[in-house]
């Protein structure tokens, strides 16, 4: 296609992002990534491979915006001297697609490799994944599908399993500096920020190298070589905070129940409520929450603080009459009361055995002495006959079992000896020794 003199006119006038002028032309230059891009790093090893005439794999990039997908995918074949054919998932579709594996022939015909990048590859839907399958396999192209979303999930098992995942690090404080340092000398001038304002910057990027170099624009587009270092404060006037990255649907949203529960578990009462304040600041839906806690509740302290559950379900009370933001104080009272409280997992160890050993033994019926007997029919047949109401007895305990009789005595419930099970182990150890003598003096009278 031939370009007219206003194209050209209108191209040289339009300013390119910085994100796009600063983007690295090796893989060297590539910040954050050293478990991959290293020495000994996974994707530095394949390449040295595939320069000795070695097969290149297909790959998943995963990670979060802003950590090199598409950059390293496109030096990947440079590298490597592949032709580079990008499509989006979200733009793109079965059309360009054909199109891209038509001139991946031609090329092939005179030895030519293409290196197919798919950007978020977990917007093609099952029938467009696996439309890739057969390309990939016959090694017509080489595929490199860049995903924000975990792909054990978005990505089907046949395409996955044709592909390794490399995971792209977030990039830390170190690796936005550097970003940062290039900045500075493409512009030949200190960045205005005073120190604090500068680590601010980067925990605002949180991790994303693009909206650094953003921001880093922006500063810049308002100051010059004479304008003094920006504090924190004057900063946030220049940037708006982004919002924190959250998807309610996706794998943060279980990434962070699971770091609050565990928090919970290991009674790390402040870690607990960072997480519950991170899904709170993420837009997470409360009552999620709330029914997480009440489950933590029955199950990872249960018995050895009986107040617990209950105290759930006020929370969850509280918080649906006080609706948000006042009902979140009382949603953080129960994370605190929840980790500092003793924990126990015996009543739900019991219920599992409790349930196997239901199983296991059919339908045994309930010993006759523990029938009623409502009918003269009923009682003519044995039921409740032997019976012993515990409260005629001395001691309030009559030490009948409850197990069907073809059933030995099994012990599903363990308590440990702490908080308020510590009391309920001394009363089922009591138990125990009186049943031992009850069991003794029957043998006796038989």
């Amino acid at each position: 296609m031939t370009t007219s003199s206003s194209d050209s006119l209108f191209s040289d006038q339009v300013a390119r992002p910085l994100a796009d002028v600063l983007r690295p032309h090796h893989l060297a230059d590539v910040v954050g990534q050293d478990h991959l891009l290293g020495e000994n790093g996974t994707l530095q090893r394949m390449v040295t491979a595939a320069k000795q005439d070695k097969p290149f794999p297909s790959l998943i990039f995963w990670g979060s915006p802003g950590t090199g997908k598409t950059t390293i995918a496109r030096l990947l074949a440079d590298e490597i001297k592949m032709r580079f054919e990008p499509v989006s998932a979200v733009f793109d579709g079965v059309a360009e697609l054909r199109k891209i594996f038509a001139r991946a022939r031609d090329h092939r015909a005179t030895g030519e490799k293409t290196l197919l990048f798919v950007d978020e590859v977990h917007r093609f839907n099952k029938a467009q994944q696996d439309g890739l399958l057969p390309h990939v396999e016959d090694g017509l192209v080489t595929l490199v599908g860049a995903t924000t979303e975990n792909p054990s999930f978005a990505l089907n098992g046949a395409l996955l399993s044709r592909c390794q995942v490399m995971v792209l690090n977030r990039l830390d404080e170190a690796a936005l500096n550097q970003i940062i340092t290039r900045a500075e000398a493409h512009y030949g001038q200190t960045l205005p920020l005073t120190e604090a304002a500068r680590a601010m910057l980067c925990a605002i990027a949180d991790g994303d190298g693009r909206y650094c170099l953003n921001a880093v624009e922006t500063i810049m587009a308002q100051s010059d070589a004479d304008t003094p270092p920006m504090t924190p404060d004057e900063l946030t006037h220049v940037l708006t905070r982004r919002a924190i990255a959250f998807d309610r649907d996706g794998e943060q949203h279980y990434n962070l129940i699971s770091a609050l529960h565990k928090s919970l578990r290991s009674s790390d009462a402040d870690a607990a409520l960072y997480w519950f304040a991170r899904m709170v600041v993420g837009g997470e839906d409360l009552h999620y929450v709330l029914r997480r806690l009440t489950r933590f509740a029955a199950e990872d302290i249960g018995l050895a603080e009986p107040e617990a559950l209950p105290r759930s379900i006020a929370a969850w009370q509280s918080y649906e009459r006080l609706g948000s933001p006042e009902g979140e104080l009382s949603v953080a009272q129960l994370v605190l009361y929840l980790a500092t409280a003793p924990k126990s997992n015996a009543s739900y160890v019991a219920l599992k055995s409790a349930l196997r050993a239901a199983k296991d033994t059919g339908s045994l019926p309930p010993p006759a002495h523990m029938l009623n007997a409502p009918t003269g029919l009923m009682k003519d047949l044995g039921y409740g006959k032997g019976y012993v109401y515990d409260h005629d007895t001395p001691d309030g305990f009559s030490g009948q079992s409850g197990f069907p009789d073809d059933m030995p005595r099994q012990q599903f419930y363990d308590p440990p000896d702490r908080g308020f099970e510590r009391d309920i182990r001394k009363r089922l150890d009591w138990w125990a020794k009186r049943r031992a003598i009850r069991e003794e003096q029957n043998d006796n009278n038989t």
